[in-house]
């Protein structure tokens, strides 16, 4: 047998040898690819020359095709070179960086790694093996220089992964700008426990094979459910092992819980909570106990729903489910469905406990999306991507609450779900390392209010927040790696605190929108009026109800002059920076328009405040013209903004140069003027790096301007309510500090001025008859801010 598959083997290096291209057809190969391509660059470059009528085009053509000959002769060298290493050095090279990347330490680390573990290894080695004395003195000197390198790289790397973290640059907290005096709310806090004694149990198919809680132990056993319509890929490898681990597949989902219920007659609020992905064998489902033991305690049913067999799993590195958050929507909805049959079986313990006029879903990440499908899917009579699945539920979801959420991980035909008539609010933190992009505003944006009853909108983002201490079973580590120590942990609050905070918001938007208790809702306009309950740190605050009344959203044309009333218009004075843009997110776009506006007013110091006030006639303005609206004194002016750190001047030719009148003086071409573009050339490289000061750059201010129809006006600063925060930078992981990779989004805050205040500023002030709004900056230096969702809403 041994000989037969010898001269086997040998006939294939014959037949193999016998078509190998010989040295002639190699030669000639590369000699008819260098030709050709030499002909066919040669012909591009001539007629580009002669289109473009630039013989410069030529000269080009002719630097790029030396260059590439160039750098693909050293490619060649540096292969070769590759190639006379050792075979075990080269195999070690080529097997141990490919696992490094994929242990998560990225390509920067995976090679220091690399080379101080090799140093380490060639000094211990040649030192064990050879002998030092045996060793040339260069050899010596290599030996002792690999080993101080090597060691001193070792060291550096431990002290780096050590520690939890290092410090960042201050930044200012706008919210306590010029201290302004907020009166706090004057009622409990809504993190407080309630009166009501917390029961728990849970439900469940009774089967499961790991979790008695949801097998022997369960309280009430429930049917499965077919899902095989909303799950892609439970199939393969990774099916076989999903089905094997769970004892089930999608045509069986089981319907488990676990609920924290008030110990009282009733009926209560019910409100169900869902985890995001996470290995599915780490489970999620209970880390939500800090919710369900204060809610309850406040007379709210909470069940914390498992979906742990449809979260992601090693095996899925061969494919596994895909684009399941319309599953985990749908789910919901059939928990919903159980309850309501318990709540109208006789002897059932929720008979008739469950106020099913006052629903709620709660969903962190994958499962922050995953309510907004279940209030969609809800009103829907059929699946929208098969409506051969019919739908029937119509429960009263009043309210919609997403954790740090994905946005677009599942879409319904090819598009973003949406809503409306539902209250909504959303929480993130700055320091998620999971989903690090705020694409819950995204959200925000697509819910509308079209009824006649009253409805809000909220967000907060959160400084020193990150993804998984929102549950209790997730901590502080945002990924799936176990070395934790890659991360930066250093800015985080401890989830003592993350999970206060949850506390405090959750509960209170619960309130508000499930019992009426408006007391609440300035905590969602402004984090102020709860400072006695919260942990200190920054907050931004989104904020719209349907009493709002838009002057101004900038989603309706590609105009800059006008705006949603087109009646009238935008006039602007010395501004260095003016368009309307899609608000881009760190990942993907938050669906809004925003106006960018920017002024510079060329002085050599820092950003601050002004010494002495400029004049009027080079302060930038930007003015909103509309037709006289109606509003009364229970009326508040409203706007979202937000800082951008582009460039404040980015022009430095032509027109922008030294302009000292306004956008349309022209340009005095002088030899003063070279020296101007220099410094402004200088200073706009300084704006786009890293402040290297040790102070935090103090947050924007600017006056406000409000006219009547006869003329009057009332002005006051947007500090009144707050300054403008400063957009907030995080490093995420500790190579940031290395490679300075700082992450930054555009996040709004809304700011919020009642007329009846500002009345006071000018009593002879017609609030009745507003007509225009001017924002003048005329108290900092230098800026570029961002302003969108202008106009007045009632009061609260």
């Amino acid at each position: 047998m041994k000989t037969k598959y010898q001269q086997l083997l040998n006939w294939l290096k014959r037949q193999i040898h016998r078509i190998t291209p010989g040295a002639n057809a190699i030669k000639g190969a590369a000699i008819g690819l260098f030709i050709v391509t030499a002909i066919l660059w040669l012909t591009f470059t001539l007629l580009m020359t002669i289109n473009i009528k630039d013989g410069w085009v030529l000269a080009f053509g002719l630097v790029m095709a030396l260059l590439t000959i160039l750098l693909a002769l050293l490619t060649v060298k540096v292969l070769n070179k590759i190639n006379n290493l050792p075979r075990v050095l080269k195999l070690a090279l080529f097997i141990c960086l490919p696992l490094l990347c994929l242990i998560s330490f990225g390509w920067l680390l995976a090679i220091g790694i690399a080379v101080i573990t090799a140093l380490l290894g060639a000094t211990i080695f040649s030192l064990k093996k050879t002998g030092l004395n045996n060793l040339s003195p260069i050899k010596k000197v290599l030996v002792f220089a690999g080993l101080i390198i090597g060691l001193g790289g070792t060291i550096t790397i431990i002290a780096l992964y050590i520690p939890s973290g290092f410090e960042v640059d201050p930044i200012e907290n706008a919210a306590l700008y010029n201290n302004p005096k907020i009166v706090h709310l004057k009622t409990e806090s809504p993190a407080e426990q309630g009166p009501y004694k917390v029961k728990t149990l849970t439900y469940g198919s009774g089967k499961d094979k790991h979790r008695p809680e949801y097998g022997e132990a369960v309280t009430f056993k429930t049917d499965s459910v077919n899902g095989l319509a909303f799950l892609d890929n439970w199939e393969g490898f990774s099916g076989w092992w999903r089905e094997n681990y769970w004892g089930f597949d999608s045509k069986s989902l089981p319907i488990n819980a676990r609920v924290w219920y008030p110990d009282g007659d009733g009926p209560f609020p019910l409100v169900l909570v869902v985890h995001g992905n996470h290995g599915m064998q780490d489970y999620s489902d209970p880390g939500y106990d800090y919710l369900g033991e204060l809610l309850a305690s406040r007379g709210i049913i909470l069940a914390s729903v498992d979906q742990n067999f449809i979260n992601g799993s090693w095996t899925d590195i061969f494919g596994g489910l895909e684009k399941e958050n319309d599953a985990r929507g749908w789910l919901l909805l059939e928990h919903f469905k159980q309850w309501h049959q318990w709540n109208k079986t006789k002897g059932h313990i929720f008979n008739n406990k469950v106020d099913t006029t006052k629903l709620a879903i709660i969903g962190h990440s994958r499962g922050g999306e995953a309510v907004a499908h279940a209030a969609m899917f809800n009103k829907l009579p059929y699946y929208p991507d098969d409506a051969s699945v019919k739908f029937d539920y119509n429960f009263n979801i009043k309210s919609v609450i997403a954790i740090a959420p994905v946005d677009g991980q599942y879409e319904p035909g090819d598009s973003r779900t949406k809503f409306e008539d539902v209250d909504y609010f959303v929480i993130h933190g700055a320091h998620d390392a999971d989903v690090s992009s705020y694409m819950g505003s995204q959200q925000f944006e697509r819910v509308t209010f079209k009824d006649s009853l009253y409805h809000f909108k909220a967000g907060l983002y959160i400084y020193g927040a990150n993804h998984g201490q929102f549950n209790t079973s997730w901590g502080n580590n945002d990924t799936s790696n176990p070395f934790t120590g890659q991360l930066n942990l250093k800015q985080l609050l401890t989830a003592e605190e993350q999970q206060h905070i949850a506390k405090v918001y959750i509960s209170s938007f619960l309130d508000i929108s499930l019992n009426n208790k408006r007391e609440y809702l300035p905590l969602f306009v402004d984090a102020r009026k709860g400072k006695d309950w919260l942990p200190n740190t920054i907050y931004l605050n989104q904020f719209e109800d349907s009493t709002f009344k838009a002057l101004a959203g900038y989603d309706e044309d590609f105009d800059v002059t006008t705006i949603t009333d087109k009646s009238k218009g935008i006039s602007t004075n010395n501004l260095t920076v003016w368009r309307e843009e899609e608000i881009n997110l760190k990942w993907q776009q938050k669906g809004s328009r925003a106006v960018v506006v920017g002024w510079d007013y060329d002085l050599d110091d820092d950003e601050g405040e002004f010494d002495e006030p400029i004049e009027d006639s080079l302060v930038a303005s930007y003015s909103i013209r509309f037709r006289a609206t109606k509003v009364d004194s229970t009326s508040v002016l409203v706007f979202s903004m937000a800082e951008s750190t582009e460039s404040s001047n980015p022009k430095t030719k032509g027109k922008w140069v030294n302009n000292t009148n306004n956008e349309n003086s022209s340009n005095q071409n002088n030899e003063s003027e070279s020296t101007v573009e220099e410094e402004e050339d200088e200073e706009d490289t300084e704006d786009d790096d890293e402040n290297e000061d040790d102070e935090a750059l103090p947050p924007i201010d600017f006056t406000i301007k409000l006219k009547d129809s006869t003329g009057l006006t009332v002005s006051f600063p947007l500090s009144k309510f707050s300054a403008l925060q400063r957009e907030i930078e995080v490093i995420l992981e500790k190579t940031g500090f290395l490679t300075d990779e700082k992450e930054s989004e555009k996040v709004f805050q809304t700011f919020y001025f009642p007329l009846e205040e500002l009345k006071s500023l000018q009593p002879d002030f017609d609030i009745t008859s507003i007509q225009q709004l001017e924002f003048v900056f005329d108290k900092t230096k230098k800026g570029v801010v961002m302003i969108d969702a202008i106009g007045f809403m009632k009061a609260f």
